[in-house]
């Protein structure tokens, strides 16, 4: 009971401590601590500060403008270039998909083609799951693997010319892995060419602007001889494929075999405080599908081209390989603005404080003497007001009576009928009290 009644007090006494204490006030006490190595930390690390807020904050994020980030844009894309493979002649039509452009298009550089597919019945393939059989009970009439190429008649036939048998489906025949032709790749495309058209607007701003340089009278002339180079013609949108590939250092003849994805980024970084001129785009670009040896790296797609002979449905299976270009637009537009300026500039000033506090902590923690630092740092004002209540209402001061010469004879005999003042707090003899102390021990004794 004794301890519980203890755990219960001292459980009071912290309540009310601590909302006595809530009501207190605090406040920095300025102490000059004559420490070099203290000096030399607090001064580097405000120089740091210093230096994060004035280069990184102020000078590099421009934290003094105005921001916008999301801006309205549009693309348009068109490509040209013509090809020869074999004897036909292939332009833009054949091997560009799709042909009304976009912020996605492709080329294709190299295909896979199986003709005359008709509807009927074949031999599935051999490397189909379950499709190799010796008899008819093998395959199940009605089946569909979705790894195969058709639906299962329940009938086991010959492989088309070989000697073993495979489970005959209903399909487009003949299917394409036994009857697709490789052609050779379009080794004349890497000299092909996309046209990007990019306008971007920033609403916040009211500012419109576009990837090609005004010019009203030369400026069709101008776009069908130019090439987009950074430091020449950088307001010239139009790209050869081949300089997309190395770009985005990629080998053009792999890109044949394989296809692949590669983005064609366009950053617009405008200064809104400069001249509008010096706002203008900058390209970069970067292969964007998985390439690393796996089975499904590169790019491909299929499509079909359909006629009719003699009454009956024919098509053209066509698996092209090429390059898509899908074109992704960043914006970012600054301007001058007071309320950021006013807004990073307290901060910057109150990240100052930082200095101080880490200084503190040092010299508190790992200074010598720090027990001093800390007796000295930190002052309870109500604890010395109240100490200096109780020491003025226990000391007297007394004076002598002026009828007792101070130095004559008979002022040792004199009796002791001093009178009592509280004239001055002194607690040590003094001139003014020369009997302060003693009288105060002989009281108090």
């Amino acid at each position: 009971c004794l301890i519980n009644s203890e755990i219960t007090m001292g459980l009071l006494q912290f309540i009310k401590d601590y909302f006595i204490g809530f009501l207190d006030y605090e406040t920095p006490k300025v102490m000059v601590v004559k420490n070099k190595k203290l000096g030399v930390i607090y001064r580097g690390v405000q120089f740091l500060v210093i230096t994060y807020f004035i280069w990184y904050v102020f000078i590099s994020q421009k934290a003094y403008q105005d921001s916008e980030t999301r801006p309205e844009n549009s693309v348009y894309t068109k490509m040209k270039g013509t090809a020869l493979q074999g004897d036909h002649v292939l332009d833009m039509v054949e091997y560009v998909r799709p042909s009304e452009g976009g912020d996605v298009i492709s080329t294709i550089l190299r295909r896979v083609v199986t003709h005359n597919q008709r509807q009927g019945t074949c031999a599935e393939h051999f490397t189909v799951p379950n499709a190799n059989c010796s008899k008819d009970s093998d395959c199940i009439s009605g089946k569909v693997d979705f790894d195969g190429n058709g639906q299962r008649t329940g009938r086991c036939v010959p492989y088309y010319n070989q000697t073993f048998k495979t489970c005959e489906i209903q399909t487009w025949c003949p299917i394409e892995d036994y009857a697709a032709i490789r052609e050779p790749a379009l080794a004349e495309a890497i000299n092909f060419t996309v046209y990007i058209k990019n306008a971007i607007h920033f609403p916040k701003f009211k500012v419109f602007r576009g990837n090609i340089k005004p010019n009203k009278r030369n400026g069709q002339k101008y776009l069908n001889k130019c090439h987009y180079n950074e430091e020449k013609h950088p307001y010239c949108p139009i790209f050869r494929l081949g300089y997309i590939a190395e770009q985005a250092r990629e080998k053009f003849s792999e890109l044949c075999r394989t296809g692949g994805v590669i983005g064609v980024f366009i950053n617009w970084k405008c200064d809104l405080d400069l001249d509008p001129s010096e706002c203008k785009p900058t390209y970069s670009f970067r292969r964007l599908d998985l390439r690393k040896n796996l089975p499904s790296s590169g790019y491909n797609f299929r499509f079909a081209k359909y006629y009719s002979k003699d009454g009956e449905e024919f098509r053209t299976l066509i698996k092209a390989f090429g390059i898509r270009l899908d074109v992704i637009v960043h914006g970012n537009a600054g301007q001058f603005s007071i309320i950021p300026t006013i807004i990073n500039t307290v901060t910057a000033m109150t990240s100052v404080g930082i200095c101080s506090i880490i200084c503190d902590w040092i010299m508190l923690t790992f200074i010598d003497k720090n027990a001093i630092y800390s007796g000295r740092k930190f002052d309870d004002v109500r604890k010395k007001l109240l100490d200096s209540t109780h020491i003025h209402d226990h000391i007297f001061f007394f004076s002598r009576p002026s009828h007792f010469p101070q130095n004559s004879p008979s002022s040792a005999m004199a009796p002791p009928t001093q009178t009592c003042r509280r004239e001055w707090p002194c607690d040590i003899p003094s001139p003014q009290c020369p009997l302060a102390t003693s009288v105060f021990g002989h009281m108090h004794g």
